[in-house]
């Protein structure tokens, strides 16, 4: 009776074997590379434009306009902050500062709720506030502005707060809800057994160790409240109180408009949103990684 010859590999051929993989390996990851730059190139460009095209005149901007400024006018910024871009960077500040706060605060309280009591409608609570991913807000525009206006909220910073809010909550709470499902029982019960309260757990336990979930939902609420466009531009009619959204429209002329330094207001604009995510980039990531597991 024969046994059959094991097919044996030199040396040379496992080298050779290796080789091959290392080479299809490296060409592989060259056009995974090519296609993030040129991915990178097309998100990047238009910033890029903006910022140059910021220190040029309205006459360069469409004589020159793919070419470096000839004479970089930073009076573009001066005169765009001047012309109202400080006070709607303010009240921007105010709005998406006290929009993160209570969309964060309020959605931590539900999420701890939701994920750690067990209470009838538990279900049914959650089904409905999710369902609040699914209304868009131009659908209840109208009454909504019905509702501010009776409730003498017209004309305030609470006009746009307060939808900001409720319209944040859906996603927040499920973000968060997720999270708190994978920290473990275990040290809930030890605090209850050191007298802990549930009050105390949440801000004690719960909220120290959900940092990043809770820097990627305030990312998220800051980038929605900050470039909000209609709610901005309807709910609020004095000038004053307008955030840059809306109050960059002012810049604009029926007959004549200095696109410099409009485009200045924009990068100004634009600058802490992205100087925002840069810092915070790591827990952003992190934070949905592990909001997503649950």
């Amino acid at each position: 009776m024969q046994v059959p010859k094991q097919s044996m590999m030199t040396p040379e051929t496992v080298s050779d074997v290796k080789r091959v993989k290392r080479k299809k390996g490296y060409r592989s990851a060259t056009f995974v590379y090519a296609g993030l730059i040129f991915y990178f190139l097309i998100i990047a460009y238009p910033l890029l434009w903006m910022v140059m095209s910021s220190f040029k005149s309205t006459e360069e901007i469409f004589t020159n306009s793919w070419s470096l400024p000839e004479t970089w006018l930073v009076e573009n910024y001066v005169a765009a902050w001047e012309s109202g871009i400080s006070s709607y960077f303010l009240n921007s500040v105010i709005v998406t500062g006290l929009s993160c706060i209570l969309t964060v605060l309020v959605s931590a309280l539900g999420a701890y709720g939701l994920s750690r009591f067990e209470f009838k409608g538990k279900t049914f609570i959650l089904v409905i506030c999710l369902g609040g991913l699914m209304l868009s807000p131009q659908v209840s525009l109208i009454p909504l502005y019905n509702i501010i206006q009776k409730l003498g909220l017209y004309n305030t910073h609470w006009a746009l707060i307060l939808p900001y809010v409720a319209y944040r909550i859906p996603l927040t709470i499920l973000l968060i809800r997720a999270y708190f499902l994978s920290i473990p029982k275990e040290l809930e019960e030890a605090a209850r057994l050191d007298g802990c309260t549930s009050i105390g757990i949440l801000f004690r336990i719960f909220i120290p160790m959900s940092v990043p979930i809770l820097l990627t939902t305030t990312i998220l609420t800051a980038y929605y409240t900050w470039n909000e466009f209609m709610f901005a531009i309807i709910f609020i009619d004095d000038d004053s109180l307008r955030t840059i959204p809306a109050g960059l429209m002012q810049f604009r002329d029926a007959l004549q408009t200095d696109w410099g330094v409009l485009l200045a207001g924009l990068t100004i604009s634009a600058a802490p949103i992205v100087i925002l995510f840069l810092f915070m980039q790591k827990y952003f990531i992190r934070g949905i990684a592990s909001g997503s597991v649950k």
